[in-house]
């Protein structure tokens, strides 16, 4: 009894973990390259004015937001479908050199259009890193351990949305907005370093090979992305920049069906409003974020590193409000909780526009942001449970992706419209009012589409 007692507590002590000897590196490493891929997505949205202000940018500001959104749909898709066939070694390997590449040319840009290109190549980069990790975790630990590593990857998505627009603004103001760029790339290095070892162990062709390439797939993400970026560039074109803007918008949404289960655009109940209430939610949300602190350094002259943690209330509110989510569980439903969370984001995003409309004082847009991010914690937890929840094990990954490539392409596209009014409105009228204003319609139809997604049972996708 005393032996088997204690073979049962030396089994219990050898247990491993996501940072024991075996994983300890891969884990830091891996968690590294979520948290700076996270830091550069927020870090950029403080320092954006500063870059514009310094690089006379202002008709290119919404681009450099909305194109690595769009490019980074490419580099999802192509990186899911060469992991099947080849494994993770050589996407991830690839996607963190354009990452990086895209780094160094933003860092180093003497004008806005390179800074911009610079974007694109960190959105690609940034999306197939994002799925190629994915896939490590699958293929170095074993199924006990993919929640721990998994809670690890949220965590390290929590934290740069608490300190990274502060730093951001700080690194900017001590030296300039080049190091929020430049300063990463080293990191970003020692991160990959750590996770070559691991690596090591895959083979580089283990895959299938008898997948095919989703030609189809990737081509209709490209030609999403081209269409996300023609209506950042061309939509303000004079006299036919709205024909042009509303080709371009058909053209994207044409191009992204394929990409979702049939039913979404039409908000068919259950699945496909689930995964359109998720777009809808995140392009009302981030295609008004993005210029709060443009709002707040160019209206009320607030400095960067202050402009930042008004972004940063926000993040704090969204991780608070998923946590509390989580506790309650079953006692929450999930249409309930997104139903309040699209609320309260509409909400928030009102009471932006009434800062804007009203020049009210700049606290109002610090607290309507941190009632924007609760309802984002409130309903972005859930719309990722209803999505599994609606899939049956043959779907989950189509289903998965459906939801990622609608986060990415909602916000892109909201950010791409908001763009085209900024810019053509910037001499004649007040931009910020419009472009809070088509974030408010978007949030409009996310609470009135909300209802939709309660449905009985699992739905087979279809594409």
């Amino acid at each position: 009894m005393t032996t088997e007692t204690g073979e049962m507590r030396a089994t219990t002590v050898k247990e491993p973990g996501i940072l024991s000897g075996a994983y300890l590196w891969i884990t830091i490493g891996a968690c590294a390259l979520v948290f700076l891929g996270a830091f550069e997505s927020l870090a950029v949205t403080t320092v954006m004015p500063a870059v514009s202000a310094d690089l006379d940018g202002e008709r290119l500001y919404a681009l450099a937001f909305a194109g690595p959104l769009a490019t980074g749909v490419i580099g999802m898709v192509a990186a899911g479908n060469w992991a099947d066939r080849r494994g993770p070694v050589e996407p991830l390997y690839t996607s963190v050199g354009i990452f990086v590449i895209g780094l160094l040319v933003a860092g180093f840009a003497p004008t806005m259009e390179v800074l911009v290109a610079g974007r694109f190549a960190q959105g690609l980069g940034s999306g197939a890193l994002t799925v190629a990790l994915y896939v490590v975790v699958a293929r170095v630990y074993p199924r006990e351990l993919h929640p721990a590593i998994f809670a690890g990857f949220a965590a390290a998505w929590v934290v740069p949305s608490l300190i990274g627009p502060t730093v951001a603004g700080a690194v900017t103001e001590l030296w300039s907005w080049h190091w929020v760029f430049l300063g990463v790339v080293v990191l970003v290095l020692v991160a990959l370093l750590m996770v070559v070892p691991a690596l090591r162990g895959l083979a580089h062709d283990d895959g299938d090979a008898s997948t095919p390439w989703a030609f189809g797939r990737l081509g209709w993400s490209v030609l999403a992305a081209l269409a996300v970026l023609g209506l950042n560039l061309f939509g303000d074109v004079p006299g036919v920049g709205p024909v042009l803007a509303a080709v371009a918008v058909i053209v994207a949404l044409v191009a992204v069906r394929p990409l979702l289960p049939r039913g979404t655009l039409r908000a068919r109940r259950g699945l496909p409003s689930v995964i359109l209430v998720r777009g809808l939610a995140a392009a009302a949300f981030f295609g008004a974020q993005v210029y709060i602190p443009y709002l707040l350094t160019e209206r009320y002259e607030v400095s960067p590193t202050l402009a930042g943690l008004s972004l940063t209330g926000g993040a704090l509110a969204w991780s608070v409000a998923a946590t509390v989510q989580g506790r309650m569980g079953a006692r929450l439903s999930s249409v309930i909780a997104v139903r309040i969370g699209t609320v309260l984001v509409l909400i928030g995003i009102a009471l932006a526009l009434a800062t804007a409309t009203l020049r009210a004082d700049a606290a109002l847009i610090i607290a309507a942001w941190i009632v924007a991010g609760t309802g984002m914690g409130l309903m972005s937890p859930r719309t990722s449970a209803l999505t599994l929840a609606l899939s049956t094990p043959e779907t989950q990954g189509f289903n998965s992706s459906a939801m990622t490539v609608a986060d990415s392409f909602g916000s892109a596209l909201a950010l791409a419209i908001t763009g085209v009014l900024f810019a053509s409105l910037v001499s004649v009228a007040d931009p910020f009012t419009a472009v809070f204003t088509l974030a408010a319609v978007i949030g409009i139809v996310a609470v009135v589409l909300a209802p939709r997604l309660a449905t009985r049972e699992p739905q087979p996708v279809e594409v």
